[in-house]
């Protein structure tokens, strides 16, 4: 019987109709089911101590948002070293390669050496020293 209907020309087009149908139906509950469940997930900005760049800098009545430029000695996060005595030293601070002369916020690189860098601010040399993993 179901042969019949389905041999008969405008049987087919409703049963592949009926079935296109179908097939898009689960479609778009499948893409909702999944467009719900990224939709939950929050995301985070880690900003690393600096200007979150999403946040505007000028506020809705057009005045200029100050921004904390100050860094401190916990700014500096030294993560590598790359020493050469009879050539130029590199370090990697705070995720960039410096070389003497570079600056870092607040702070330039005076001296690279095996185990620590010898940054400068205003006169006073502060150094920090590369902690070796364990």
């Amino acid at each position: 019987m179901l042969k019949n209907k389905i041999q008969n020309p405008n049987n087919k087009t409703k049963v592949l109709l009926f079935v296109i149908c179908h097939l898009a139906f689960i479609c778009y509950l499948s893409f909702g089911i999944c467009h719900l469940s990224f939709a939950q997930e929050e995301f985070i900005y880690d900003s690393k101590g600096k200007r979150n760049p999403f946040i505007p800098l000028v506020t809705a009545d057009g005045r200029l948002l100050k921004l904390d430029t100050e860094s401190s000695l916990s700014d500096l996060l030294l993560e590598g070293i790359i020493y050469d005595k009879m050539g130029i030293s590199y370090a990697i601070v705070n995720g960039s390669v410096v070389k003497i002369g570079d600056s870092v916020g607040d702070y330039q690189v005076l001296k690279i050496e095996e185990n620590k860098v010898i940054f400068i601010k205003e006169g006073q040399p502060t150094e920090v020293e590369l902690k070796k993993e364990e």
